[in-house]
């Protein structure tokens, strides 16, 4: 059995044989062309060697540095454009040509940094003398390349430093800044908890504290002891004292009482309404008024002294003899000094809570100085070593020269030449013209997006889990109308074999409720007519009520193919034509097998689909008939099949080798099993079965001569 590689590379052959014939044709011609050039002229090869080097002493970290990063030149660097044309200047000759036959081997590098070899340069030229005078000039221009490019090295370090340079110095007098103003404000502090007068300080209060609270609780205690004596807190013994030492109150006091007595004496002998009682109770009043306005103006505080609580019967609170007075102003004075004290007491809890949290902080301030001091180290250190940097780098200007020097002056060879073998050049153009023929034409191929073989059909189909309901052989037509479809009318054609297949495979899949059968394709000439009109004669051999109805509106009827003539008239009013039974065609050749013609072509199909005259000829035909075949326009080409499947009970997909799109049939089965259009299977028709021409022609009689031919039956093909 032939691979499907093989078949398909046979097919593609078959069709672009011209052109693999004329690109072999091409190689071939190509290869004699070379292969009759006349001898080339002598060549000479001129040969030079550079060496590295490096100065004998180094005095500077930067030349050694330069020095040996100058070992690392590639063959690119070497042969760059400014050099190749600088050389072909000066030795008059074009810098592409340099280009091409200039070679330079570049020795390695070890770990260790040393260089394996010299750099060789080759130069091929037709004359010799240029060919040496080239090479010199381009270890010349290689030797002056180097001593450039360790200066530019050099002078890049330089002016990099010089850039760098002033910010590094302004980094750093910022961070002296820094430290500076830190130390001014800080430093105190860190200074005084370093050498411990900060904690003497806190200590120092907490003593203090101390003995001031010992001596307001001495105070305390006396203050208690004169309470006890005199009856009168330290607030009310300041007011008596106050109103006991104010002459004006003693005095009015003193009136008040003489008017008392008077009135106390006349009481017995006069009543309170005597002009002389009235006149002494009047007096009284005054006097208490006037006392009462007097101790108003102590109280308030007049000038200034500082106001008293308001007192409440002044007589009796400006009542105290001296002693108890000098013993009132003591009370006072010791709650004078208690309240001073206790003041005190307060500013030195407060400075000692000022201090401790200045002692707590004092860590952070040792590492907020330490990091600036630290800060400052770092940008001091970076600075000193730019500027050694810069000092090293302008010292190794002096010691700055190429690391390259002339070792091997150029050397000029003649080179062999070698004649071509016109045989071989031939033969190896003749196997090149094979394999570039052959890969053209399998290229070509390629390219169609067509399936080449039923093998590459069906993998495809499994692929995607589509059922192969049959595989139909390439079938003979009559050529005498080339209108005309493949059929097999006959019952003894060994492809009823085939056709029966497909018959039972479908009636196994379908089942009793598959009664209406869509037949379609993914585009023209895949046969989808001659499957349908097969299908109907298989079905009708088997005793079969079968009907074949062509709803391919967008092409005329092939109905003449089962030797039916169609209704010309059909195409003026398809709806009427539908309407009418008369349709409905016998197959004289074929019993139990009707046919539909279609009346195409029309322009409205879809109306005519869509028309309540079809759909009653549909529901006629499934009741009248055991399987109704319907014979539709391609998915690829429009979408009346999908507007007559509802009528339908499955879909049957054909397709063609040589014909089917790849892409296209794999989109169209996609998208009908994942809209679940009830796809029953696929057919592969016009399939590559070889059937012998003693199987398929019976004995024929003369007559028939004309009409079929062994060649037919081996070259017939499809035409739908």
């Amino acid at each position: 059995m032939t691979p499907p590689i093989v078949k398909r590379y046979l097919i593609a052959f078959d069709k672009y044989k011209w052109i693999g014939l004329a690109s072999f044709g091409l190689v071939v011609a190509g290869s004699t062309i070379l292969a009759v050039q006349p001898e080339p002229p002598p060549k000479f090869t001129a040969i030079g060697a550079l060496a590295y080097t490096s100065p004998p002493v180094s005095f500077s970290a930067t030349g050694s540095e330069i020095q040996q990063k100058g070992l690392a030149l590639s063959k690119e660097v070497l042969l760059q454009d400014k050099v190749i044309e600088a050389v072909a200047e000066k030795v008059n000759v074009k810098p592409k040509k340099i280009g091409q036959n200039v070679g330079v081997n570049v020795p390695s590098i070890d770990e260790n940094g040393q260089v394996s070899g010299p750099i060789i340069i080759q130069y091929l030229d037709t004359d010799g003398k240029r060919a040496q005078q080239t090479v010199f000039a381009l270890m010349q221009a290689m030797v002056q390349l180097s001593a450039d490019i360790n200066t530019g090295r050099l002078k890049a370090i330089i002016e990099k430093i010089e850039e760098r340079l002033p910010k590094v110095s302004k980094e750093l007098q910022e961070a002296e800044q820094k430290l500076e103003k830190y130390d001014r404000i800080e430093r105190p502090a860190i200074l005084a908890a370093e050498n411990g007068s900060l904690l003497g300080a806190i200590t120092n209060s907490q003593n203090q504290q101390r003995q001031i609270k010992l001596t307001i609780s001495g105070i305390d205690a006396q203050i208690r002891s004169l309470q006890e004596r005199l009856g009168l807190n330290p607030q009310q013994a300041y007011t008596s004292s106050a109103l006991s030492a104010d002459p004006i109150i003693a005095n009015l006091r003193n009136q008040i009482y003489q008017v008392e007595s008077q009135i106390e004496i006349l009481r017995k002998d006069l009543r309170p309404t005597h002009p002389t009682m009235i006149q002494l109770q009047r007096q009284k009043n005054a006097y208490e008024r006037l006392l009462q306005e007097r101790a108003s103006e102590v109280v308030g505080g007049v000038g200034t002294t500082a106001p008293l609580p308001n007192v409440s019967g002044v007589r009796a609170q400006s009542n105290l003899d001296p002693a108890r007075q000098q013993l009132a102003n003591q009370l006072v004075t010791l709650q004078t000094q208690r309240e001073t004290l206790q003041r005190q007491l307060i500013d030195l809890v407060q400075e000692q809570g000022r201090l401790q949290r200045d002692y707590a902080l004092i860590p952070n301030k040792q590492l907020e100085r330490s990091r600036l001091l630290q800060q400052v180290g770092l940008k001091k250190a970076v600075y000193d070593q730019m500027q050694a940097k810069l000092a090293d780098a302008k010292t190794a200007e002096a010691e700055t020269v190429s690391t390259l020097a002339i070792t091997q002056v150029p050397e000029v060879k003649q080179q062999k030449s070698t004649a071509q073998s016109i045989p071989i050049t031939l033969g190896i153009g003749g196997f090149l013209g094979i394999l570039i023929g052959g890969g053209v034409i399998f290229l070509l191929g390629s390219l169609e997006g067509t399936f080449k073989t039923k093998e590459d059909i069906r993998n495809s189909l499994k692929q995607r889990e589509v059922l192969v309901l049959s595989e139909l052989p390439i079938m003979p037509v009559d050529d005498t109308d080339s209108y005309l479809i493949p059929v097999v009318l006959s019952a003894d054609s060994p492809y009823m074999e085939f056709l029966e297949k497909f018959r039972s495979n479908l009636r196994r899949i379908g089942g009793k409720k598959a009664k209406v059968i869509l037949i379609t394709s993914t585009g023209s000439s895949e046969g989808k007519t001659t499957s349908a009109y097969n299908l109907g004669i298989a079905s009708a051999r088997a005793g079969k009520r079968t009907i074949i109805i062509e709803t391919d509106l967008r092409s005329p009827s092939r109905c003449k193919s089962l030797k039916v003539n169609a209704d010309p008239d059909a195409s003026l009013e398809p709806l009427r034509y539908y309407a009418n039974s008369e349709c409905i065609r016998l197959v004289p050749d074929v019993e139990n097998l009707y046919i539909v013609p279609s009346p195409g072509p029309l322009r409205q199909s879809a109306a005519v689909l869509e028309s309540s005259e079809l759909r009653r000829l549909m529901e006629d035909a499934r009741e009248r008939f055991d399987l109704v075949i319907l014979d539709t326009n391609p998915l690829g080409l429009s979408n009346d099949a999908l507007l007559i499947h509802p009528y339908s009970d499955g879909m049957v997909m054909v397709t063609r080798p040589n014909y089917t799109q790849e892409n296209i049939l794999g989109e169209a089965v996609d998208e009908l099993v994942e809209s679940d259009m009830g796809l029953l299977g696929a057919v592969i028709n016009g399939a590559d079965i070889n059937i012998t021409f003693e199987d398929v022609i019976p004995p024929i009689e003369e007559e028939d001569s004309e009409i079929l031919n062994p060649e037919e039956y081996s070259t017939g093909v499809h035409r739908n």
